[in-house]
This record gives C-alpha cells, structure tokens and sequence, in this order.
C-alpha cells in the first residue's frame, strides 16, 4: 500500500512535536502514512501546497506564520475556519479541492474542560495572531467575556472587532489567562509574556507553548497561587481532530499525550 503524504509547514520549523503526534495516531489506526515537516517562510505557502500536492498530499496542519494564509488559499472552509479568520488544517478532498478547517479552537475548549463552568467568567488573551483568534472564538463559545492584549494594539482592535471581544491592558480583571504568543519559547524559555507581579492567585494561567512544557509564565502562576495548564493539551486534541477530518477515525488522545511526554522528556502528569 502507498503512503499518504501529511505534514506540517511553519517557519522556523524548530522542534516541533506534531511529527511524533500524528505517526503514533497513524500507527494505532492502522493508517499508512507519513508526516513530513515543511519549513516555510511567510509568503511561500502557495508554492509549497503546489509542490506537495502534485506528490500526493492529502493533510496540512499549518503553524505559525501561515495560519491566516492558508484560509485564503481554501477552495473552500468550515464555518468556524471563516468565523476565526486563519485555518490550522488544509485537507485535499478526493476532487482535488482544498478544504480549510481551524481545530486550535476546540484543544482550547478541551483544555479548559476539567476546570469547570467558564460561563460568564472573564478571559484575557495575550497576542492578535492565528492561534490567538482560535483561543478567542473557543471562550466566546464557552460563554465567557474575552479581552484581548497585544503589544501591537492595531492588531488586537481588529481581532475583537471581528471577533466580537474586548480590547483590554495587561491588568485587566480576569478569572483565565492565556498566552497565545511564542514569549517563552524555547530557545527563549526564560521570558514571560506577563509580570508576575499581576498574576492572580484565584485564576487560571493557560500558556499555549508546550516546549518548554513548564514556562516561566506557568513556573511564576503556580508560585503565585494559580491553576495552570500548559500548551502538549491543546496540541495533542487539535491534532486528534486533524487526523478525524482527514481519515474519519478518531485517536486516542492519551497515547498520542504519552508519546508527547516521552519526547519531551516529561514523566509527570500535566500539573493543574
């Protein structure tokens, strides 16, 4: 049986651990494929897809920079893919058509289940970006009243007008915060999106990077008193949900979790 080319395309590529994700879904579906890793700059997106699609490609997942790119090269998309505004999922449909989708928004919504009701409880996000937009449509529709900050304050203005969110500070009241941006990052895992000294002890800090698993963001919120939860749980449930529009099965989020701790380097469970 051929291989099913899958992949990833961001810039830089780094390290990124969707590879490990995607092949252990694969191998516990019974799925022939492969997942390559694109490294792309900005703007070369469409050169890239028409590369790869004459070799065979049937699934992008799509990374930073070309979250909000890839939705304009869809022949068409999902109502939440055109809500948000960026696409994380490219899949060539059998007909050859490109179809866009968006699943960050539901690894956010998956991630937050296990601290109960968000509803009518405050939100700030930190960034204006692809993920950010994600972030912002899954609080919206776990009724909550987002705000949104971003050191460019253009962009955040045309998020939430979009979007239907708030413009907010860095001190604005909040019961969640979540960091969308990459400050924090390996090689940077020393910086901190947020000053400490304006974390709340009765909040929730989600910080979407998962590489380095603890952040300083999360590393200072559990010092400060708050509930945490890091970036592997959205990765892992956004990618689940890829690989079900592509293939129709449905993973088991916890092997793909485990294999992503294991190539972490992690052995303790997410701490909360």
């Amino acid at each position: 049986m051929t291989e099913t080319l899958c992949g990833v395309v961001l810039h830089p590529a780094g390290h990124t651990l969707s590879p490990v994700l995607h092949e252990t879904a694969y191998e516990e579906l019974g799925v022939e494929a492969r997942y390559d890793v694109f490294d792309v700059p900005a703007g070369d997106l469409e050169a890239l897809l028409a590369g790869q699609r004459q070799r065979g490609l049937r699934q992008l997942s799509v990374s930073l920079p070309h979250k909000q790119a890839a939705l304009q090269l869809a022949d068409r998309c999902s109502d939440a893919a055109r809500t948000i505004g960026a696409a994380n999922t490219l899949t060539v449909q059998e007909d050859g058509s490109l179809v866009a989708d968006n699943t960050d928004w539901l690894g956010v919504r998956g991630s937050l289940a296990g601290f109960g009701d968000w509803s009518g409880r405050r939100a700030l996000v930190l960034g204006a970006g692809g993920a950010a937009r994600g972030a912002v449509y899954a609080l919206l529709d776990l009724g909550m009243r987002v705000a949104v900050w971003n050191r460019t304050p253009e962009r955040a203005e045309q998020l939430v007008r979009e979007l239907g969110a708030e413009t907010g500070a860095r001190d604005s009241e909040h019961d969640l915060l979540v960091n969308t941006t990459s400050v924090g990052m390996a090689p940077h895992g020393g910086d901190s999106p947020f000053p400490a000294a304006l974390l709340r002890s009765d909040s929730v800090v989600f910080d979407a990077v998962y590489r380095p698993l603890e952040t300083r963001l999360l590393r200072e919120a559990r010092a400060a008193g708050c509930r945490t939860q890091d970036g592997l749980e959205m990765l892992v449930l956004q990618a689940a949900e890829q690989i079900r529009i592509w293939s129709g099965h449905s993973p088991d989020p916890s092997r793909m979790r485990k294999k992503g701790l294991q190539a972490l380097g992690e052995t303790a469970e997410i701490v909360r």
